[in-house]
């Protein structure tokens, strides 16, 4: 049995800005406050294995309310929090006014407060699986998953409380010392901030390749009802792919994704090869909570809790859940270009070569971009991003037909690199991944970039590209109505900040519309129509909407006319509508 020295850290700084974090405070003005939780709601069955999996091992805690849990499968970590090394302040006990089964399917962590300092008389729970059983073998796939509810506390009365549903390398058992073992933290939260962070702890404290005691994580990510709702939270490790890799889930929903390749292989071997113990607790205080303003303090209320529904383990041989996009990858092997290459090792056509091994690296600096020549037109339906530890934050992924005019096809300011599969709109000859904003010191380093996709452009090809385009208004001389139909996606048009507004290209000829394709920029509309006109004065709809979301619209239309607008109803914002692009398919 392993002692209380083998407490994981349990760090906080993964990822995590002063500004995020004041980001997220923002999210939990809308959670409920109180205490109450819904530990008496029907409980769940754990559910069916995921397509490919099997059901390995599962708990619903169907036990008698109030019993303790069944020391079969888990046992108690009692003692003070002190003694776990991360400046813990409540005494975890086997009581079961801190650890009880509620009769409804349910099991509860409680946090209790006696006395007047609200820095000292805490008590909680925490507990741990018997079993160190639970992991992949190589080549296969492995998912912990639970359903729970967080602590029914804000940020003005939760100071302090830190659930948290994790797992321990079984070598911590017999001797290795954290976090050589391996440490993977599915959920935690701190002070009632309704947000969930996931993180990997390896290596060498402190420091190391995995940035110890911080660890490799997702940083704080927004969890909205957490706090009031059941959430399932979920891990895979996935041995069955190249290179191996561990994915985050909330909801069913991969919110991060961490590939071997992040650190070296021994540090990854040592962390992941071997099976896990899992373990829930409620902390209260400690390095986490103290990094996002500390706690407890004397608003934090005693009594609230952490509610299980199920945990499940569920395993796959061989395959992953997360797969590169299926069908054949139309990249491999085509002629491939880049903005530059950091040497002459580290090519653009490493990214296509269909070996995960070999790489492309650019220089060191931003904006940089890597293009494929699919050789004629694709209709895209994905796109797969094998990124090494040099990963952009911000991209685009950008199409066109002559390798000259590009249109954006998906854009994030957010990336997280790992494995990214983005499931895409467009079509091209060309298809290249533009990169904005570098992650790290380093350029852009692709291992591997694949797409798939029918050939035959069957929705038509670009044809107001170029052509007389005019509008209702325009906001300034420096946002005209042409520059939405100029294939520049540096440029915009934008109107007069008033409704009605309306953009309109004349095609020169009648002509039959097959797809249109909205590129907003941040002021876009929420109700607008897509019109046709033979004359340029009598107009039909072919298209409407009152639920507009703004971003890169792709919308298969049926019509015809020789005139094509955008019609706006309603604007999004303040401001007027603005569009990067334009774009009219037949």
């Amino acid at each position: 049995m392993r002692t209380r020295t083998h407490r994981r850290a349990r760090r906080w700084a993964a990822g995590v800005t002063a500004a995020a974090a004041l980001a997220l405070v923002a999210v939990t003005a809308a959670a409920q406050a109180g205490t109450s939780n819904n530990a008496q709601l029907a409980a769940a069955a754990a559910p069916a294995p995921p397509p490919g999996f099997t059901l390995t091992w599962s708990d619903e805690f169907n036990g008698a309310a109030g019993t303790g849990v069944n020391t079969g499968t888990w046992k108690y970590d009692t003692g003070p929090g002190s003694s776990f090394g991360t400046g813990e302040i409540e005494t975890m006990t086997n009581s079961t006014a801190n650890v009880f089964q509620d009769g409804n399917g349910h099991l509860v962590l409680r946090a209790l407060h006696s006395g007047t300092d609200p820095r000292a008389g805490w008590t909680s729970g925490r507990i741990e699986t018997q079993a160190a059983t639970f992991g992949a073998d190589a080549g296969d796939v492995v998912r912990m998953e639970s359903s729970i509810q967080q602590p029914n506390v804000t940020t003005a009365n939760g100071a302090g409380y830190w659930p948290a549903f994790w797992m321990l390398g079984s070598t911590l058992r017999t001797g290795t010392s954290w976090p050589t073992s391996g440490e993977i933290d599915i959920l935690e939260d701190i002070n009632g901030r309704s947000s969930v962070f996931g993180t990997l702890h390896c290596g060498v404290n402190p420091g190391g390749p995995c940035n110890e005691s911080t660890g490799i994580g997702s940083g704080e990510r927004a969890c909205a009802g957490c706090q009031t709702g059941y959430h399932t939270y979920a891990v895979e490790i996935d041995r069955s792919k190249s290179p191996e890799e561990i994915r985050w889930y909330l909801d069913g929903a991969n919110y991060f994704t961490l590939p071997a390749t992040r650190v070296d292989a021994t540090t990854w071997n040592n962390a992941v090869h071997h099976p896990f113990f899992i373990i829930y607790d409620l902390a209260m205080g400690g390095g986490f909570p103290d990094a996002f303003g500390g706690g407890p303090n004397a608003s934090t209320v005693s009594g609230a809790q952490m509610n299980i529904d199920w945990v499940a383990v569920y395993n796959k041989k061989g395959g992953t859940t997360s797969p590169p996009p299926t069908g054949t990858n139309i990249a491999q092997g085509k002629p491939t270009t880049a903005s530059s290459t950091e040497n002459a090792g580290t090519p653009a056509s490493a990214a296509t070569d269909g070996n995960a091994t070999t790489r492309w690296s650019s220089a060191f600096s931003d904006p940089q971009w890597l293009q494929v020549d699919l050789g004629q037109t694709y209709n895209l339906t994905s796109v797969n991003l094998n990124w090494e530890a040099a990963y952009a934050t911000a991209f685009q992924i950008q199409t066109s037909n002559d390798g000259t005019n590009w249109t954006s096809i998906y854009s994030t300011t957010t990336g997280t690199g790992g494995n990214q599969t983005l499931n895409v709109t467009g079509s091209g000859r060309y298809v290249r991944v533009y990169g904005t904003q570098r992650a790290t010191a380093y350029g852009y380093s692709l291992y591997e970039l694949g797409l798939t996709g029918t050939p035959g452009g069957s929705t038509g090809t670009v044809i107001s590209q170029g052509r007389p385009t005019t509008a209702s208004s325009t906001e300034n001389a420096g946002t005209p109505a042409s520059a939405a139909t100029d294939g520049n996606t540096g440029t915009r048009w934008s109107s007069a900040f008033s409704d009605p507004q309306w953009l309109q290209v004349d095609l020169g000829a009648t002509r039959a519309i097959s797809k249109v394709n909205l590129n907003w920029e941040a002021a876009y509309a929420t109700a607008f129509q897509i019109q046709t006109s033979n004359d340029g004065t009598n107009w039909t709809s072919i298209y409407s909407t009152t639920t507009g979301a703004g971003g890169n619209q792709t919308l298969n239309v049926t019509g015809s006319g020789r005139y094509v607008r955008v019609y706006g109803t309603q604007r999004a914002t303040t401001y007027g509508y603005s569009l990067w692009e334009f774009q009219v398919f037949g």
